[in-house]
């Protein structure tokens, strides 16, 4: 392998900001913001949306609003009554 041509693959913090939730792995990306982790050690920070712990699919919790009567006046404007 041809050196520098690589990027630096390093142990990183992703923090879930809207659930707190944070977990340790290895990846590429690279941040100035740094968090002390469990271990004692210092690690960069990847602040992120949406992880396992807060997407509705592995939470079991929709966020899903309807809007059923603004449905029902825009059918019954197209298709009479």
């Amino acid at each position: 392998m041809k050196d520098g041509i690589h990027p630096n693959y390093q142990p990183v913090v992703f923090q879930d900001v809207t659930s707190n939730f944070s977990f340790l792995t290895r990846s590429t990306l690279a941040s100035k913001e740094t968090v002390k982790w469990e271990d004692g050690e210092t690690y960069p920070l990847i602040k992120i949306e949406i992880s396992s712990a807060s997407h509705p699919f592995y939470t079991g919790k929709s966020k899903q609003i309807l809007d059923t009567a603004g449905r029902v006046d825009r059918f019954r404007k197209r298709y009479g009554k």
